[in-house]
């Protein structure tokens, strides 16, 4: 499959006209903002989180994961579909500039067991100045289980979040760690980069058996009181921190949890398949 079916209309190119980020914000159910200050930023953040999943369906469906803007935003918004950091906080990125937020996109290590960095560009995270001169603001929808607000990005003491505490501590090479309840969970290269730059990250989560992405599934979505997952056919919901487990059946079982619980209306069950060589 090249393209997403044609019934789904395509958002503008370039950028957002004035209809397509109503749109988008009511993808997210938000209002416009009347400014973009912090205030804004943490709404927009948290109402993303709390509507768009974190998943990596298409690499099992066969998917195109194409790093252009209007492509993004034709999976998010038109489509009504998740993804990861790449797709997530690259449509993201382009909500922001369009609502008049600064926004540059950074790129980051992941720290996995042991410690141990993964690939450059492993990540994507985002840089965003406001009107009211209160940051930078660290802004990520794209991690997964992470932060629900934006992190100060100069600040170097804890700062509490409802998923944890965080800090932000200084790095070799002027890199900067971000740190949730005292393990790391990526090192942030502070230089701007452009989305292009990130395509080798993507192809490599896409294509390599030592991506985690190419050998599992997982659709997640954090939700008012807890958050819920889908890994295969293991549905995980979590609400005020009691965790529950059930394994699915039948496809029509697994495909009505994709609709009820992330809004994805899907043709087929999602497998996982082998890594492209």
């Amino acid at each position: 499959m090249d393209t997403f079916p044609p019934s789904v209309p395509a958002v503008t190119r370039p950028g957002l006209s004035s209809r397509d980020t109503d749109a988008y914000l009511a993808r997210i159910g938000c209002a416009r903002p009347e400014r973009a200050d912090a205030a804004a930023l943490r709404e927009l953040q948290l109402r993303h989180l709390l509507s768009v999943p974190f998943e990596n369906l298409s690499i099992h469906l066969e998917e195109p994961l194409v790093l252009e803007e209007g492509r993004l935003l034709d999976k998010v918004v038109g489509a009504r579909r998740g993804g990861f950091c790449y797709e997530l906080n690259g449509a993201f990125a382009v909500l922001l500039r369009g609502l008049g937020f600064g926004v540059t996109l950074l790129q980051a290590r992941v720290f996995g067991e042991g410690g141990r960095l993964g690939i450059p560009y492993d990540h994507m995270a985002l840089r965003v100045e406001t009107s009211d001169g209160s940051g930078p603001w660290l802004a990520d929808v794209g991690f997964g289980d992470h932060s629900h607000h934006p992190l100060l990005l100069v600040e170097r003491g804890e700062q509490d979040d409802p998923a944890g505490t965080f800090r932000i501590a200084e790095a070799a090479d002027g890199d900067l760690d971000v740190i949730r309840d005292g393990k790391r969970q990526f090192r942030l290269d502070t230089r701007p980069r452009e989305l292009p730059d990130f395509e080798a990250g993507a192809w490599w989560h896409r294509t390599s058996p030592l991506s985690h992405f190419t050998r599992s599934l997982v659709c997640s979505l954090l939700t008012d009181n807890g958050r819920v997952t889908l890994t295969g056919r293991k549905l995980v919901t979590t609400v005020a921190g009691e965790r529950n487990e059930r394994q699915l059946g039948s496809d029509e079982e697994v495909l009505a949890a994709y609709r009820e619980h992330f809004g994805l209306e899907l043709d087929r069950v999602p497998e996982v398949r082998s890594a492209a060589s």
